[in-house]
């Protein structure tokens, strides 16, 4: 299984064929992995990968061991990696499908509206100032509003996980990699990308 680091760049674009392809660049990689787990010792088998490293200066005393920024786990196929090893862009290749996690973009307190599409209520008929407002939310004679009931609340910073997307283009010089279509998140923002099987 092929799996790597990065973080989000930005959205471009690229043309092929005479055909425009909407692109998101990552730069990803290199990782270094950091520890192995194994089924007999830490109950399953995984690999944990590093990414950027850390200037000497600034990495606190338990860090000393594992000097990096980030540390991921990947549940693999144990035996194909041993400790130290470095994973960088090469490992993928144009048209391989991946898919990829992170931190979608937060986006605040929101209303019913943008956060559940809901329609509002009409512009004439009586209604004055309460176009977006939800409308009844309880059920009569319970005397509460249940859990679960789509209401305005905190919108975004979730784990989203898009699949089913393509590569593009890889530079393993600049590692970089360029993925058709949006993933989750801002500029900067940490992505797991992972083969699809």
């Amino acid at each position: 299984m092929k799996f790597i680091l990065g973080k989000k760049i930005e959205a471009s674009q690229i043309f092929k064929d005479r055909k425009v392809i909407p692109v998101t660049l990552i730069t990803a990689g290199p990782c270094f992995i950091t520890q192995i787990k194994i089924e007999k010792k830490d109950g399953y088998g995984a690999v944990q990968i590093g990414f950027e490293k850390l200037k000497e200066k600034k990495v606190k005393k338990p860090e000393k061991i594992k000097p990096f920024r980030y540390l991921r786990e990947f549940k693999n196929q144990v035996k194909d990696y041993k400790v130290g090893d470095k994973i960088d862009v090469s490992v993928f290749k144009e048209g391989d499908k991946v898919k990829i996690s992170g931190i979608s973009k937060g986006k605040g307190f929101q209303g019913g509206v943008k956060r559940w599409g809901f329609k509002g209520k009409n512009a004439t008929h009586g209604v004055k100032h309460d176009h977006r407002k939800l409308g009844s939310v309880g059920i009569a004679g319970v005397g509460k509003v249940f859990k679960g009931k789509k209401m305005p609340g905190r919108m975004g910073s979730q784990r989203i996980t898009v699949k089913n997307l393509e590569v593009v283009k890889t530079d393993p010089e600049n590692n970089l990699i360029a993925i058709k279509g949006a993933v989750p998140g801002r500029r900067g923002t940490l992505l797991e990308i992972k083969k699809e099987k």
